[in-house]
């Protein structure tokens, strides 16, 4: 069992410039409730991050790394809800307070606002833009709408198209929700089909628990109260969708198209960090900050109850390495039920975010899709690793399939 040691990783908060404002309400989004938190701020402040916020983090935030690269990731809701003057003053003062670092930026968008300008700055800056688009268009607009109900994916598509045009390093993020989740073929070869050769999945599962403060979804401070919201994939379905795609995938895309599901499993076979957060032994390094400052434990912990300070009052430094934040990290590893423990997945698996632990004995809500992915992928993982061991490309399991 490895010791946590905060200072021997990164240390990431993502940004939301414009909190939970959206052009968008799609019914899975987990955010767009956040506002309530901020229902009684003046209507002139609310949703935006004022310039001295925003300096206050961008010069904290470089302070405190240990590494020379920075990662500047802007989110939301919808970051393009800000104008563009507001990321042209973000370069500025990146440059004012690097001091040697080297920045980069990425940012996730629902692609429905992007313009030949918007490319042109994110091509000029070489940013990294993330798209939300959940498959072709009947699986993307089952959930994914205006707040008129319009649907959004053909202008999810026009900004696909602009980012090409303009030559801008892009990647997609599909939300694995209750229906997509039993088309897996149909949304891999979709996202071939565009050219798009990173892709993230990210499973959707949400209570329904109505709160005072006006929000309608719980939170693991909730304990096992809530109605799982009807949006939310199964385990069985995640466990099936994974390993459709996998079977795919490992035996002509490797090397070619990156999941970053298959990749993070592959890091955890080799004994390395995974490239996601939720396959960790402990979290705790990646909090995200609000339009006003207000720093957060996590992105999926934007509750009352982890708030650990504000931007303007408490130094990044201190929130981030305070013993409250030690131990929102460390409770992940040592929060495991007992199944965690003695179950043979648990060094790729890790109990999985701690957000979706609500099942009795905090045992997470898709420990079945874990184990029926992990043990579908094992013999193919296996061999990958020992071709890297011995520096050879794993990409040289669809020739030993092919056999």
């Amino acid at each position: 069992m490895s010791t946590y040691a905060p200072f021997a990783r990164p240390l990431y908060v993502m940004t939301k410039p414009a909190g939970s404002l959206c052009n968008l309400a799609c019914k899975y989004c987990y955010y767009l409730e956040k506002s309530h938190i901020y229902a009684d701020e003046p209507a002139r402040e609310r949703f935006s991050m004022s310039d001295q916020t925003l300096e206050n983090f961008i010069r904290q935030y470089i302070e405190a790394q240990t590494q020379p690269s920075v990662l500047f990731t802007w989110h939301g809701g919808e970051p393009l809800m800000r104008p563009l003057s507001f990321y042209e003053r973000v370069l500025k003062l990146q440059r004012q307070y690097a001091r040697g670092h080297v920045i980069e930026n990425c940012l996730q968008t629902n692609g429905t606002m992007l313009t030949d300008e918007w490319c042109d700055f994110f091509r000029r800056n070489n940013w990294l833009i993330g798209i939300s688009i959940d498959g072709p268009q009947e699986l993307h607009d089952e959930y994914r709408r205006a707040r008129g109900g319009q649907p959004s994916f053909y202008k999810v598509m026009r900004g696909i198209e602009l980012l090409k045009k303009h030559g801008v390093e892009w990647n997609a993020m599909g939300v694995v929700n209750d229906y997509n989740a039993d088309y897996p073929l149909e949304v891999y070869h979709f996202y071939k089909d565009i050219g798009c050769q990173y892709i993230q999945f990210a499973p959707i599962i949400e209570r329904i628990l109505s709160h005072s403060d006006g929000r309608h979804l719980a939170s693991v401070a909730d304990g096992t109260q809530g109605k799982l919201a009807d949006f939310s994939v199964t385990p069985e379905q995640y466990g099936r969708f994974c390993c459709t795609i996998f079977d795919e995938w490992v035996r002509q895309d490797v090397g070619k198209v990156y999941v970053q599901l298959f990749d993070s499993t592959l890091a955890r076979w080799m004994g390395l960090e995974p490239g996601v957060c939720s396959m960790a032994e402990t979290c705790g390094h990646a909090a995200v900050i609000e339009h006003n400052g207000d720093v957060y434990s996590c992105d999926h912990f934007v509750f009352p109850e982890y708030r650990l300070g504000n931007i303007n009052t408490d130094s990044i430094t201190g929130m981030m390495y305070s013993q409250r934040q030690r131990n929102f990290g460390l409770a992940k590893r040592d929060s495991l039920p007992q199944q965690c423990r003695e179950c043979e997945w648990l060094f790729a698996c890790n109990g999985g975010c701690p957000k979706d632990r609500f099942q009795s004995h905090s045992l997470n809500y898709l420990c079945a899709g874990f184990r029926q992915f992990f043990s579908h992928v094992a013999p193919y993982m296996d061999f990958m690793k020992n071709e890297l061991m011995n520096q050879r490309p794993p990409a040289n399991i669809m020739e030993k399939l092919k056999e």
